[in-house]
């Protein structure tokens, strides 16, 4: 049996965008993705952790009554493992039953085998069957049936829901930690020119730690509402900032995994970069918003439409593009096919471009 979806539905929509803020833009340079810690987990017990108490009679995840927070850990708990790499570790999630685990790429990146972990103390060989680094999300398939498959919210929370994160943080495996749901369609500013992954996040304050990356963010529904992904440290000043991967992002790059090994991504074919003050000095701009197009793809969809090199791109579909992780997050929205209007400061003129999206080219 798979995973319990909820009738999943397309997070690729059109919609208004928001950024993060000055002060995590000057954060970036130590914000830290949560996985694969180098350090050795905490020494394992022989004997078997508990078995999960059983719900209230009458009352499961997909309910809408509200679960406690000892509950819901109870509830999840054995559907999140502890992923062991040569390198180190991160979380996963059950999504199979049948040994399915989903988790993020940069967990397992350069492994093929990996162990894993799960909450009832046993341990299995695992192999990693898919990745897509453009999400930050792989399949890691372990040698072990009839698990407890993890059900996965089909919509995005509500800002200030309950948020409890259940990982292995510092390879402290099976720990719990709550908050709230802090934000949406969050991306990292700066975070464009090393990783196209960390743009419509969801924010809480749950704590998140190196070797969360890859486990649960769930609701008081018991539901995975979110993949664990990245958090900016306290020593960048922060404060509980931590980020995941919206679940219908994650189950719809997963079923798209399962199917041919690769997920579909929108592909427009320039490389985005940041405005600073000098590079709005020199080319007369007014100020720094926007993206400007560093480069095009030979004939490709941007250089098809007539978008060139220097173009600073402020809008598409009519939302506003105020950097280069905002231009990442509008592809994410859309699908390959798919015509968007693109608008474009060049020089001092105001231009428009029709550009049909392609799939995004294979490495």
């Amino acid at each position: 049996m798979s995973t319990r979806v909820e009738e999943p539905v397309r997070t690729r929509r059109r919609r208004p965008r928001g950024g993060v803020g000055a002060v995590i833009a000057t954060a970036f340079a130590t914000l830290a993705l949560a996985g694969c810690v180098g350090l050795p987990a905490p020494t394992q017990t022989e004997s078997a952790a508990p078995s999960p108490a059983p719900s209230p009679e009458g009352t499961s995840a997909g309910e809408d009554e509200a679960m406690s927070i000892p509950d819901i850990v109870r509830s999840v708990q054995p559907s999140v493992v502890t992923i062991f790499t040569e390198g180190g570790l991160g979380s996963g999630v059950v999504y199979h039953e049948d040994g399915l685990i989903l988790t993020n790429e940069h967990v397992v990146r350069g492994n093929t085998r990996v162990e894993v972990a799960f909450a009832d103390g046993q341990r299995v060989d695992g192999t990693v069957t898919a990745t897509d680094p453009i999400t930050d999300l792989a399949l890691v398939q372990a040698d072990r049936e009839d698990l407890p498959a993890a059900e996965f919210a089909s919509s995005l929370p509500v800002i200030g829901e309950l948020a409890v994160v259940i990982g292995s943080p510092l390879g402290f495996e099976n720990t719990a930690t709550s908050g709230i749901v802090s934000g949406l369609h969050r991306e990292i500013p700066g975070s464009a020119s090393s990783s196209q992954s960390l743009v419509d996040l969801i924010q809480t304050d749950a704590a998140i730690s190196p070797g969360n990356s890859g486990g649960a963010v769930v609701n008081g529904r018991g539901q995975i509402i979110g993949i664990s992904e990245a958090y900016i440290p306290p020593s960048a000043g922060a404060v509980a900032l931590g980020f995941a991967i919206p679940s219908p992002t994650a189950t719809e790059v997963a079923e798209e995994l399962i199917e041919d090994g690769t997920a579909d991504h929108a592909f427009m074919g320039l490389v985005p970069g940041a405005i600073t003050p000098q590079i709005a000095e020199q080319l007369g701009l007014t100020d720094t918003t926007g993206a400007i197009v560093l480069s095009v793809s030979n004939g490709g969809p941007a250089a098809a439409a007539g978008i060139r090199p220097g173009d600073v791109v402020t809008a598409i579909e009519g939302n506003e593009i105020g950097s280069p992780e905002d231009l990442l997050a509008a592809l994410r929205q859309q699908d390959p096919g798919d015509r968007v209007t693109v608008d474009v400061r060049r020089g001092g003129d105001e231009e428009s471009f029709d550009v049909t999206l392609t799939d995004r080219p294979s490495a």
